[in-house]
Order: structure tokens, then C-alpha cells, then sequence
């Protein structure tokens, strides 16, 4: 049997935390346990004993803000792994969230299966960075090196299948997106990105599709 993922919620809009928590506890193995509408009455919670795996946190929250919290609790609580929802999107939080010891960073616009994805990641103790942002901070750095850099050549060898699902991740199609599209179903694209990160080594979404463009698996 599947062990429960239990998570502490830090948001600090109602309406969008009740719809968080109910899309997560729909999903077998998922369980919010805990509830906080600022980073102040999250560490406060912790602080009393509560027993999570995962806090799911904003960033921009009032009395203390996400990042803050992450940063308290990376050094008073370091068994704990943030993963941080948010609207804001620009690689200026991303590295802040990450410097402070966040283990992900994903947009409220993430569709559900790679939010779920994310957190079995997490829960795993793997870093993952969203989709939606990862192409973001990729086609960033292809800009900045494409004069330099050049394309090294990998000794890995990739089904038709894998080519496939590798170019779909690459144009930032979600997991049910490219199970509709090739005709399956989101929990074996699911098991087909987690054999691709265990191929080719990397740890999440950015960093395998850097590794696949990197060494020109794909265009």
C-alpha cells in the first residue's frame, strides 16, 4: 500500500487554499493535515509538534512571507521539505525559494498531474522545478550561451516512444496532454518521465530537458 504523503497548506487566500486542498486529497496517498494563511502561523503549528512531510507554501503572504519560511525552517526544522505554489513566476523568487533551501518551485496554473508529480518528487527527496518555468529559465540560458556552447554528443539510446514524450515535455505539454495526445494514460507518462530522469541521470524537468537539448537529442 502506498504510503500517505501528509502536507501542511501555507496560503493565505481561502478560496484558493479549500480549492488546493481539495484537488490534493482527491488524489490517493495525499493528505493535508494541516492549514496556515501566513508563514507566521505555519512555524507556529511546527513549533507545537505538527508531524508533515511536505509544506506546500505562497510566497507572498502577510506577517511572514513564504520565502522567509522557508529560510526558518531549512535551519530549525531541516526535515522538513518546502515546496513553494505561486503566482509569481520570475527567476529572481525561483533562485531566492531555492537559495533558502525550497526542494521546488511550481505556478498556480500547473496542471493537477504535475503538481501531483512534483510532490511524489519532492517526498522522494528529488528537487523539481515546474515545467513552465523550467523552459523559461532554459531558453534563458541557450540565449545567453547559444555563441559558446557547444552540443556534446551522448552514448544513450532513446526508443521512438521516449523521443516523443522527451519532445512534448520539451514544448511544455503536461503529463495528460501527452497522454491524450499519444493515446495513454497519465499515470504511464508519468512512469515514462520518471524512467527519463533515471536515464539520463538528471533530477527534474529543467535539468532533463537542458540534458536532451545539451547533447541534441532534440532539437
Amino acid at each position: 500500500m502506498e504510503s500517505q504523503i501528509k502536507l501542511l497548506l501555507v496560503e493565505d487566500h481561502n478560496i484558493v487554499r479549500y480549492g488546493i486542498k481539495s484537488l490534493l486529497e482527491a488524489e490517493p496517498g495525499f493528505k493535508v493535515i494541516a492549514e496556515a494563511t501566513n508563514g507566521r502561523e505555519a512555524l507556529e503549528q511546527i513549533k507545537q509538534g505538527l508531524d508533515v512531510d511536505i509544506v506546500l507554501t505562497d510566497i507572498n503572504m502577510p506577517e511572514l512571507a513564504g520565502i522567509e519560511l522557508i529560510g526558518i525552517l531549512q535551519k530549525e526544522y531541516p526535515s522538513y521539505k518546502c515546496l513553494v505554489l505561486s503566482m509569481l513566476d520570475h527567476q529572481n523568487y525561483v533562485y531566492r525559494a531555492m537559495e533558502a533551501g525550497a526542494m521546488g518551485y511550481l505556478v498556480k496554473n500547473i496542471d493537477r498531474s504535475e503538481m501531483v508529480f512534483a510532490i511524489r518528487q519532492v517526498h522522494a527527496g528529488h528537487k523539481f522545478i515546474c515545467t513552465e518555468i523550467a523552459l523559461k529559465l532554459i531558453s534563458r540560458h541557450a540565449t545567453i550561451t547559444s555563441n559558446v556552447e557547444v552540443k556534446e554528443k551522448s552514448n544513450l539510446e532513446f526508443s521512438k516512444r521516449e523521443l516523443e514524450i522527451l519532445q512534448l515535455i520539451a514544448e511544455g505539454m503536461t503529463n495528460n496532454d501527452i497522454a491524450l495526445k499519444l493515446f495513454t494514460s497519465r499515470r504511464t507518462i508519468e512512469g515514462n518521465r520518471q524512467s527519463l530522469l533515471e536515464k539520463t541521470n538528471t533530477k527534474n524537468t529543467a535539468s532533463l530537458i537542458h540534458f536532451v537539448i545539451k547533447h541534441g537529442i532534440i532539437g
